[in-house]
């Protein structure tokens, strides 16, 4: 295995090991030409299709679109149309379609206030 020496995290290849090591050194060699933006992987996909606009898919359930058909995206939105709640708090019986949006109700249960005003 090929180990990095700054989190001893341990890869199977050279190549992995290399693409890992970037993100220690911030290294972004990679330009979007585009914009300005850059990246530690040549592959930049994803990105291009801010430029474009296009979303290619498409909610099977209404007219909405996404750029991307990942689990944050698409999945996210589906629960609107099943009203899927499956972050549940542990406190009430209030559940919630995001994780974010249960975090930031227990803080309700604690008293937690973490954006407090310092003036």
């Amino acid at each position: 295995p090929h180990q990095c020496n700054q989190c001893d995290k341990a890869f199977s290849n050279k190549q992995d090991l290399a693409r890992h090591l970037m993100t220690h050194t911030g290294e972004k060699p990679h330009q979007c030409n585009q914009c300005s933006k850059a990246f530690s992987q040549k592959d930049h996909a994803r990105h291009l299709i801010t430029h474009t606009g296009e979303k290619p898919h498409q909610c099977n359930q209404c007219d909405k679109a996404f750029s991307r058909k990942d689990k944050q995206d698409l999945a996210r939105h589906l629960m609107t149309h099943t009203g899927e709640k499956p972050h549940q708090c542990n406190q009430c019986d209030k559940a919630f379609s995001q994780k974010g949006h249960l975090t930031m109700h227990l803080m309700t249960h604690t008293g937690k206030k973490p954006h407090q005003c310092n003036q």
